[in-house]
């Protein structure tokens, strides 16, 4: 039997590389249409935590997880050796990048090898992580090929750019429509038919890899690019005494030529940040120079800073040196409702905060506890003796569920909501400086 007919009736056995953010969701959703679905990661722990059936991802069921674990339809191991047992295999690792913003591709080669070693004929191998347009085809290709198997002959290749939003109600793994660019034509038709069958969404295919890369890193360079717009109107709305979020609810009334954005205290998450980047490190082999994405991520890394000089000015206003405040942060998070620091501004924010000899406090209805820069930071009870204790309060995490903020605005000197989070509040709103 075909590889493509092993696809299309799902007895091809799928494994999925990276049980994270991306990984996971996956890995569940491939179960749920009927395929077997073996997990790689490196860290015992998640592999453990899957095959008890624990769900330890926001944006997965716990109950579906379980079910699938129990039916046998989902299974972990830390043992690359079982690639071999694969005849689809899903890279899901990290691309991150570091703090010159040079692309760290050190997790897909290293995948990649591990691929190579039990590559046989009759494999798909799909690269989901996001990076720079060609990896597929300049870094990965060339490992695969090292093994004398051919590409769109022996085996096949695509790249098919994740599109996870954790925490969105409306659009998950499942039913978000999914870009698919291949090697060759039958490397892409293999691996469409593949998402076919697992999604509830349209697949398109793109003309390569290449297109198919460039197309995630359109979608989140769109992104930091009108976040970083608006972060420098609300500085400017602010200086001028205008509420920028009366002007945004206010322009989004346009019913055409307008696509709203929000201001807040800096760009957090693994992608946004990183994304645009890898962009920027290719383009200097094109002897092009990314101009707009280095101003807007200019912008975006401001605002922590900026956050804190505001903060500054507030205090100063009161009678207050920011010097020796004690400050609660509300929120490390960096999405509302979402469990997840990586990247978080709120983690900035603390930082200049600390340079300022600010004393700094933080709760967060889901992070009891964490380490930023060696340092232990633990989570306060929002009490009343607690916020009749602190000088101030910033809001730099959106969280909808677990905070009381008429119960903090009732006790605290004033809260500084650099997320509007407060809008529907009516009382106190003396107390409340926005962005």
């Amino acid at each position: 039997m075909s590889l493509y007919e092993k696809i299309v009736n799902k007895s091809a056995k799928v494994g999925v590389i990276g049980l994270g953010y991306v990984g996971l969701p996956l890995a569940v959703e491939k179960a749920k249409a009927g395929y077997e679905v073996l997990g790689f990661d490196i860290q015992e722990k998640k592999v453990r935590m899957v095959n008890e059936g624990k769900n330890y991802i926001g944006d997965v069921v716990d109950e579906e997880l379980e079910d699938l674990v129990k039916k046998g339809r989902l299974s972990a191991t830390t043992d690359f050796d079982r690639i071999a047992e694969c005849d689809v295999v899903a890279i899901c690792v990290p691309t991150p990048i570091d703090e010159h913003k040079v692309p760290d591709l050190s997790y897909v080669v290293s995948t990649g090898r591990e691929i190579a070693k039990r590559l046989h004929k009759g494999m798909l191998i799909v690269l989901e992580s996001t990076t720079y347009p060609g990896t597929t085809e300049e870094v990965l290709l060339p490992i695969l090929e090292s093994t004398g198997l051919k590409v769109g002959k022996d085996f096949y290749l695509a790249f098919s750019p994740e599109r996870v939003d954790p925490g969105n109600k409306r659009f998950k793994t499942k039913n978000t429509p999914k870009v698919v660019g291949g090697v060759t034509p039958e490397c892409t038709k293999h691996a469409k038919a593949l998402y076919e069958n697992v999604l509830e969404a349209p697949v398109f295919t793109v003309s390569s890899p290449k297109a198919a890369e460039m197309t995630k890193i359109l979608e989140n360079t769109f992104r930091i690019v009108n976040i970083a717009l608006i972060n420098e109107m609300a500085i400017v709305a602010s200086r001028m005494g205008i509420n920028i979020w009366e002007v945004i609810e206010a322009a989004a009334t346009k019913p055409f030529g307008f696509m709203p954005f929000y201001p807040g205290p800096g760009v957090g998450g693994h992608c946004i940040p990183i994304d645009p980047f890898y962009l920027t490190y290719k383009a200097r082999e094109y002897d092009w120079h990314t101009r707009l994405i280095e101003l807007a991520g200019e912008i975006n890394d401001f605002m922590p800073e900026y956050v804190v000089q505001r903060l500054q000015d507030i205090l100063n206003d009161r009678g207050k040196a920011l010097n020796g405040s004690k400050i609660l942060v509300l929120g490390v998070t960096y999405k509302g409702d979402v469990a997840d620091l990586r990247e978080s501004p709120a983690l900035k924010v603390i930082e200049n905060l600390e340079k300022k000899k600010a004393v700094v406090l933080y709760y967060d209805p889901l992070i009891e506890k964490f380490q930023h820069h060696g340092k232990e930071y633990e989570r306060v009870d929002l009490t009343k003796d607690l916020l009749n204790e602190v000088d101030g309060v910033v809001i730099t995490t959106a969280h909808t569920k677990g905070v009381d903020y008429e119960f903090i605005l009732e006790h605290a000197p004033f809260v500084y909501d650099t997320k509007n989070i407060t809008k529907g509040i009516r009382h106190h709103r003396d107390k409340i400086y926005l962005l």
